[in-house]
């Protein structure tokens, strides 16, 4: 069997992606669910990978993720709440998996992570860089509400941008900026940090 034989033989949402052999899915694929797997793995991958520290790590997670979509996937699109349903495997998954392995997320105990988190989180939240330890905050992060979490995740460690985070979880930008906006102020209690909001103003300050 000649390699363009063996191309032809693979379905085409799995080709150029870049994923490892044990990337395996069915090859009997709906094309509803090839487009969802198209336009979701890369932030699967990417949210798996912030917890268990690398992509081998994160692939084998996913894959089953996958997995589990596709067995349920007429019931998903029936509910009528797909991206969510879909989220709720994900974090399910990279839970138990964590669970199983009785340790922290990555990011809490994973140096070159945590710097990576430092530089997202000083430009979104000035306060934030003041902290004598960041090991609090990613601790308090892990500890957030599922869609809280989700979305600090998706926004402020991984960096994307309010729109596409809205697409990914399946809600519409302003409920974004609400779990985000509760997170934060979840985040600044945890920590004991000051309400900005509450702080006096300075001479020269506008009304």
């Amino acid at each position: 069997m000649s390699h363009d034989d063996a191309a032809e033989g693979s379905p085409p949402s799995i080709q150029g992606a870049g994923l490892s052999q044990s990337m395996y899915l069915p090859l009997d694929l709906p094309l509803d669910f090839e487009a969802f797997y198209l336009g979701h793995q890369e932030v699967f991958h990417a949210y798996a990978e912030v917890h268990f520290g690398t992509r081998e790590a994160a692939e084998d997670v996913i894959h089953e993720v996958f997995l589990k979509i596709h067995a349920g996937w007429t019931e998903l699109l029936s509910a009528g709440n797909l991206e969510q349903g879909a989220w709720a495997i994900v974090r399910r998954a990279v839970h138990d998996r964590l669970e199983l392995e009785g340790r922290a997320p990555a990011f809490v105990i994973n140096g070159p992570i945590t710097q990576a988190m430092d530089k997202a989180l000083v430009t979104a939240r000035d306060k934030l860089q003041r902290m004598e330890s960041s090991s609090g905050l990613y601790e308090a992060i892990a500890e957030l509400p599922n869609r809280q979490f989700e979305v600090i995740v998706l926004r402020y460690i991984l960096g994307y941008p309010t729109a596409k985070v809205a697409w990914y979880v399946g809600i519409d930008e302003r409920t974004v900026g609400h779990h985000l906006r509760r997170g934060k102020e979840r985040l600044r209690i945890k920590l004991g940090l000051p309400d900005e909001r509450k702080r006096p103003k300075q001479k020269g300050e506008g009304p």
